[in-house]
């Protein structure tokens, strides 16, 4: 079993063609992708063929595949076994859901691990220790998971010592037929994927995260694979022209910043005798501003901060920038102590 934090896709047969050039990017990294083999729209004349081809790209190019399968899947394929299946189309996992019997399957000689529904898992009898648990997506707007629920899950998932799977929508090419998103929490479904990834890795501890829909911004997934490589959340912002020496610094939140405020620890340099800020743009400190202290502010004069709340202006502060809504979540998921760097937005 994988254990390490990973991010990966989900793989439609009928658009693999556009997601390729996407995949090509990740190729020989283990990374993970779900695809289902039982979605009825998908199914046409050449639909096994379309799939075999798949699966035989994602195997030769180094991917982990997960494949959602029913007991139609076994019909469509018409395969007796879900073991000869998987050694048919190189499948490393395949998520269970209904229409099975799962001590049948357990009974069968498998080099194949199995993934179950996280979002029904109220509805088992039971479940599986150390075994995977993939939520769903949803594509209705306003039927995603709530953060409550989705917690409870996921500690019921954990003290069976099982991984946890969920998704996240694209800012690029939305899947059909809504085009409103893919995410497993409904909370996501209009926000950066960036922030939507680093908030179920950080916040909720989710093990492998899934881009649900066809395709996302380069921008947005280095912002993931940076994160996944190092764990330090960086902040996209547009700062002013006299401030992009902030820009690809680390810095630290300090350890008694208050709840709606990020000070910034390092900030203090830039408030050395004879720095000179003068004021400028002491607008309104909306959420998701970057500020600094100018020399109204007598001794403070320098410091940094970013806005995790609405404050009001103050002749005594600048703005400097502003952090577009899309990424606000990753400020929640910034806490006293934690490392970030400011990097320019896209």
């Amino acid at each position: 079993m994988q254990t390490s934090k990973t991010f990966g896709f989900a793989v439609y047969v009928s658009a693999f063609k556009r997601q390729r050039p996407f995949l090509e990017k990740l190729k020989h990294q283990n990374a993970p992708v779900f695809t289902s083999l039982h979605m009825n729209e998908e199914v046409n004349d050449d639909y096994v063929k379309n799939v075999e081809e798949m699966c035989e790209w994602l195997h030769e190019n180094g991917f982990w595949l997960m494949a959602d399968v029913s007991p139609l899947t076994l019909e469509r394929f018409e395969e007796d076994s879900l073991a000869s299946l998987a050694r048919r189309l190189h499948l490393n996992n395949l998520r269970i859901d209904f229409g099975f019997d799962l001590k049948e399957l357990k009974r069968e000689e498998m080099d194949v691990s199995f993934t179950y529904n996280a979002s029904t898992l109220l509805n088992q009898e039971s479940e599986e220790a150390e075994a995977f648990y993939m939520h769903n997506f949803y594509p209705r707007p306003e039927t995603g998971l709530d953060e409550l629920f989705f917690t409870s899950l996921n500690k019921r998932i954990r003290e069976n010592s099982g991984q946890t799977l969920a998704f996240i929508s694209g800012d690029e090419e939305k899947r059909g037929p809504l085009y409103e998103g893919l995410p497993t929490l409904e909370t996501h479904r209009y926000l950066s994927p960036y922030a939507q990834c680093v908030d179920l890795l950080k916040r909720y501890g989710i093990d492998k995260v899934f881009l649900g829909d066809i395709k996302m911004s380069d921008f947005d997934l280095d912002l993931i694979m940076k994160f996944l490589e190092d764990g330090l959340i960086r902040l996209p912002v547009k700062l002013t022209e006299e401030q992009v020496s902030l820009y690809n610094e680390r810095f630290t939140v300090r350890v008694d910043s208050p709840a709606t405020l990020i000070r910034v620890q390092e900030s203090r340099q830039y408030a050395q005798t004879g720095k000179r800020v003068e004021p400028d743009q002491t607008d309104e400190r909306l959420k998701g501003s970057v500020t600094m202290d100018n020399e109204r502010y007598k001794r403070y004069s320098g410091e940094v901060q970013v806005t995790k709340a609405d404050y009001p202006e103050d002749e005594r502060v600048n703005v400097v920038g502003r952090i577009d809504k899309k990424y606000h979540l990753l400020l929640d998921n910034l806490h006293n102590g934690d490392r970030f760097m400011f990097v320019p937005a896209d």
